[in-house]
């Protein structure tokens, strides 16, 4: 076994974090690990790779045969252990090449830094995973894309031998994911192992040999991936079945709350927006779709106001025109904006849960500019206990929280705005299955309340199975509306390639 762990136990503060787990990792091999936030995917990850030095843990691992005492990430990385995380660890200031040998800069007589040597070295790298890059340039000129397969390049660059990828795909583009999928294969035929952790279990079972699942800290099961499918995986990571997991019971649409008439916006000169039109009522939700750079994102910005400028068109929620660039103002008409981004634009993450929740009702909630503390403190614990957010109170830090439970705060701040019109970008991007589980129950929940919903999502299934109506983009225009019984995967695809399909506004 390239790696053969067992009986590894970690705690926390009386938490037990890990609890008797065991997992083998074959030479060659593409082993998914999968499981809810708070299985314990990220402790055993930082187990392996040193960061939970030898003696905090009970069990023991063995590394190519010999056990690893890791004391430092350093141990580990001299072993061949490299960590490709979802916060990619990359310097924007400093080129390609500085980056992919950051720490072991080539030198010229033991003393100066020979970047020429560094440079080509790095193109060498680069080129045995198919990629042309100038090694020179800087980092922050390249895609999230390319600024990953970088950090694959400076893995191999230490004859890495064992590779972890946390949630490779999360900020990726559909071309993009398909390059490093080939990249791995190519890997895995090299003899290169990967521990592959992901949520979207289809890319699981597009790359992996075998399948691991953890929950609540323990080992569930290990798999091999032709002889299981979706359905059972899910089973054993959250100890149920979900029989339908976009299960929408859509009341009856009511008024209609926001009109958006042939609306178009450009950004630095560029028209980015352009022809967009659509009603949308109370308890209605209507999905958002379209490819990476269709303007989904930018045209939830453009309507809560923080981005773009109006060339042309209007925006009417319940009769009264939406201011053009006043978030403010648009959340006191009833607007709200779940972001796609929760740790870069959702949250203070240095804050605690409380401070998070209130943020964007502070004016409510204060009296001549003094917050009044014990109606604060009503509102977010009523949030807090409705959103079920699992965390030591609403004291605890945010930015320790679980990706499902930070974007539960994101929602429930949105929410305490009581808005009329919910637009949640993305809100099950990098969260678990339980997780996904529970925000679509909300939806469910905020449209039988009257709350009117826009959705953006990159995965059709859910649009399909949580939207009434699907509007699709294309290169910033309406290329497609569809009911509910009428979208298809197919229909939907075609309509983000840009295919000719009639567009009406409904």
């Amino acid at each position: 076994m390239m790696l053969h762990a067992e009986h590894l136990t970690k705690r926390f503060a009386g938490v037990t974090a890990l609890h008797d787990v065991s997992f083998e990792l074959r030479p060659g091999e593409i082993h998914a690990l999968c499981g809810e936030n708070g299985a314990g995917k990220s402790t055993l990850i930082n187990l392996l790779s040193g960061v939970h030095p030898h003696g905090s843990y009970e069990g023991r691992f063995e590394v190519a045969g010999r056990e690893a005492r890791f004391r430092s990430i350093r141990d580990a990385a001299a072993s061949g252990i490299a960590v490709i995380h979802q916060e990619l660890a990359c310097i924007d200031e400093m080129t390609i090449a500085e980056n992919i040998f950051l720490g072991r800069e080539p030198k010229r007589w033991g003393v100066w830094v020979d970047r020429a040597s560094a440079e080509r070295s790095a193109a060498e790298e680069l080129a045995k995973l198919g990629v042309s890059i100038d090694p020179s340039a800087p980092l922050r000129s390249l895609g999230v894309g390319h600024k990953q397969l970088v950090e694959i390049a400076k893995a191999l660059a230490r004859h890495s031998r064992i590779l972890i990828l946390d949630e490779p795909t999360a900020a990726l583009a559909a071309h993009e994911v398909e390059v490093l999928m080939t990249i791995l294969r190519d890997l895995r035929a090299r003899g290169i192992s990967c521990i592959y952790i992901s949520h979207r279990l289809e890319e699981v079972f597009d790359i992996a040999d075998r399948v691991t699942v953890l929950r609540d800290g323990a080992t569930v099961c290990t798999l091999e991936a032709d002889a299981a499918d979706e359905a059972v995986v899910v089973r054993h990571m959250v100890g149920r079945e979900i029989a339908d997991l976009h299960a929408r019971s859509a009341p009856p649409p009511g008024q209609t709350v926001l009109t958006v008439v042939d609306l178009a916006v450009t950004d630095r000169g560029e028209q980015r927006l352009r022809d967009i039109s659509f009603d949308l009522r109370a308890g209605e939700v209507l999905g958002i779709g379209g490819l990476m750079g269709a303007g989904r994102s930018e045209l939830l910005m453009h309507l809560f106001g923080v981005w773009g400028r109006r060339t042309a068109g209007r925006v009417v929620l319940m009769g009264h025109t939406v201011p053009l660039d006043d978030p403010r103002a648009a959340l006191k008409s009833g607007i709200a904006l779940v972001t796609e981004d929760r740790r870069r634009f959702g949250l203070l993450l240095e804050e605690s849960v409380g401070f998070n929740l209130s943020l964007s009702s502070l004016g409510e909630l204060s009296r001549a500019g003094v917050i009044r503390g014990r109606e604060e403190a009503a509102a977010n614990t009523h949030w807090f206990e409705s959103l079920g957010i699992k965390a030591s109170g609403l004291r605890g830090i945010v930015g320790r929280l679980s990706g499902g439970n930070q974007q539960k705060v994101v929602i429930g701040r949105a929410l305490m705005t009581r808005p009329k019109v919910v637009m949640l970008d993305e809100p099950t991007r990098g969260i678990d299955i339980g997780a996904k589980r529970e925000i679509y129950a909300l939806i469910n929940r905020l449209t039988a309340d009257g709350c009117a919903v826009l959705l953006v999502s990159s995965e059709l299934f859910e649009l399909l199975g949580l939207s009434d109506r699907i509007l699709m983009l294309h290169d910033g225009a309406m290329s497609g509306t569809f009911n509910r019984n009428d979208a298809t995967p197919e229909t939907l695809m075609r309509a983000a390639l840009g295919a000719a399909i009639p567009t009406r506004r409904q």
